[in-house]
C-alpha cells in the first residue's frame, strides 16, 4: 500500500488505523498531491485489516483547507505530479475523488479535531462517519470569503450533518465557528472535550468500535449511509440482505456463544 508520504503518515495499532496530515506550514493544509494519496490510503485501509481509521492532524491543528502556496501547487514533482496544473475541471474531479474514497471507506472513520477545520478541511472532517473536537477546535465553511462556492463535499456534507437551514447559515455567513457552538447550536460534531483529553476520548471510541463485529459494521455504515435516499422498502430489502450475510458468519455465532457464557464476545471478522 502506498503509506509513504512526507506530509502524510499512516500508523496502525492492531486494528486501529491513525492516518495524520502534516504539513506545518499551512496548519496541515492539503496540496494536491497530498488529497491524491489521502485517496489512495483510504481506498487501501478498508482491506489492511484495520476496523477503524482515526483521521487528524499534526502540530495542534486539523486542516486549513487547500494548499495552494506555490511551492505546493508543484508537488514536488512538475506539473504530472500536480493535477491542479494543466486542467482545473480535471483536477478537481481527481480531488474529489479523493474526498469520495474517505467517505465511502468500508471501515468507520472518526475524524479527530484540535485547532483549525476550515474550508476543505471541514468537508475533510465531514466525510467522516463522526467528527470528536477539542474545545479549542474551529470550524468554518470559508469559501464565501474567498470568493468561492463551496466545494470538496461540503454542499452536500453540510446539508446531510445539520440539515438545509443550517447548512445555508454557515455557508453563506462564512462564519468562523468554535467547538462548543459547533457542537451545541448546529450538532456540526459528535461531542466536544478538552484539548488534553482528546486523544483518550477518540482511543476510547475507536476501540469500541475496534472490538465489534467487522462484517456487520461495515454494512451497518453503508445502510446509514444509503438510507437518506432508499426508499422503507429499500431499506428492509438491504436489512433482509445484510443479516443473511451475518447469519452465516462466526462472529454471529461467537456473540451467541459469549452472551450465554456471560464473557466478552471476541469477533474476528469472518
Amino acid at each position: 500500500m502506498l503509506f509513504e508520504h512526507e506530509n502524510v503518515h499512516v500508523d496502525i495499532d492492531g486494528h486501529v488505523a491513525t492516518v495524520t496530515l502534516d504539513n506545518p506550514a499551512s496548519r496541515n493544509g492539503c496540496t494536491g498531491d497530498m488529497w491524491v494519496h489521502l485517496g489512495e490510503i483510504f481506498r487501501h485501509l478498508g482491506y489492511s485489516g484495520a476496523r477503524v481509521a482515526i483521521l487528524t492532524g499534526a502540530n495542534g491543528d486539523f486542516c486549513a483547507g487547500a494548499d495552494l502556496s506555490g511551492a505546493a501547487a508543484g508537488g514536488g514533482g512538475g506539473d504530472d505530479a500536480n493535477p491542479m496544473a494543466t486542467n482545473q475541471l480535471a483536477g478537481m474531479r481527481v480531488l474529489g475523488d479523493a474526498m469520495l474514497q474517505i467517505h465511502n471507506c468500508v471501515i468507520p472513520v472518526i475524524a479527530k479535531v484540535d485547532g483549525v477545520c476550515v474550508g476543505a478541511g471541514l468537508g475533510l472532517a465531514l466525510c467522516a462517519d463522526m467528527v470528536w473536537a477539542s474545545d479549542r477546535a474551529r470550524f468554518s465553511a470559508i469559501f464565501a470569503k474567498r470568493g468561492l462556492s463551496l466545494d470538496f463535499g461540503t454542499s452536500w456534507l453540510l446539508r446531510q450533518r445539520v440539515g438545509v437551514h443550517l447548512a445555508k447559515q454557515i455557508a453563506l455567513t462564512a462564519e468562523m465557528i468554535p467547538a462548543p457552538r459547533a457542537y451545541d447550536h448546529y450538532r456540526l460534531v459528535n461531542a466536544v472535550v478538552p484539548a488534553d483529553e482528546l486523544d483518550a476520548a477518540v482511543a476510547e471510541v475507536a476501540a469500541t468500535i475496534a472490538g465489534g463485529p467487522p462484517i456487520a459494521l461495515s454494512m451497518t455504515k453503508r445502510q446509514i449511509d444509503n438510507g437518506g435516499s432508499s426508499s422503507l422498502l429499500q431499506a428492509l430489502e438491504v436489512e433482509t440482505l445484510a443479516q443473511n450475510v451475518n447469519i452465516g458468519t462466526s462472529d454471529m455465532q461467537e456473540a451467541f456463544m459469549a452472551f450465554f457464557e456471560k464473557r466478552p464476545p471476541h469477533f474476528e471478522g469472518r
